[in-house]
């Protein structure tokens, strides 16, 4: 069964309530967008097929509420993550604000030392925007991450956040090698294969 499927990984999407974790995960897991979408309420969880480089991966997707009332549900849901997907508001510099903040936990709660960062400036669709582009850039390059933006409403980036983070992953062999995700069960929607950084995305 799934002879075709290199490894399993589980990428985490964190970062601030509000600024569209979930909104990005629904558009890339079933192309969908709802403007009335609930806040998360603990832990959320997709699956989703990817083929990448040639390579069709599994993808056991984790998104974190980011009220602070669940934080202390999250920290077991950091274990064996392989890369992880930090959302910030483009239109909200406070949620870019306590990016240093989620990186700490990230870095604190993570058991892989090389887990792949990747930090997204989420919701471009907004005329105005509080997070010029360059001082994220920047502060994605301090960080040691990618870098891309996006918009789940328009499906700008999206596709492009996490084939790029799953890319890296794959040339990283020692975060998935080892990796057993057999019990997973895993949805039949595949993306079409890895085709390149788009213009919003930069990897540093």
């Amino acid at each position: 069964m799934d002879e075709d499927i290199l490894t399993t990984l589980k990428i985490l999407i964190i970062g601030e309530s509000g600024v569209g974790k979930s909104s990005l995960l629904l558009r890339f897991t079933e192309d969908n967008f709802d403007p009335e979408q609930t806040l998360t309420i603990g832990v959320d969880f997709k699956t989703k097929r990817l083929t990448v480089d040639g390579n069709t991966v599994k993808l056991a997707i984790w998104d974190t509420a980011g009220q602070e009332r669940f934080r202390t549900l999250t920290p077991s849901y950091y274990r064996d993550a392989q890369g992880a997907i930090l959302v910030f508001d483009v239109s909200n510099y406070a949620s870019f604000a306590k990016l240093e903040t989620w990186i700490n936990e990230l870095e604190t709660y993570s058991t892989k030392s090389n887990i792949v960062k990747m930090i997204v400036g989420n919701k471009i669709d907004i005329e105005k925007r509080e997070v010029p582009r360059e001082e994220a850039k920047n502060f994605a390059r301090r960080h040691q991450t990618l870098y891309i933006e996006a918009s789940a409403k328009t499906r700008d980036g999206v596709a492009s956040a996490f084939e790029e983070l799953v890319h890296k992953i794959i040339q990283t062999p020692g975060l998935w090698e080892s990796y057993a995700g057999d019990s997973i069960h895993i949805g039949e929607k595949e993306h079409p294969s890895h085709s390149g950084c788009t213009s919003y995305c930069s990897l540093i």
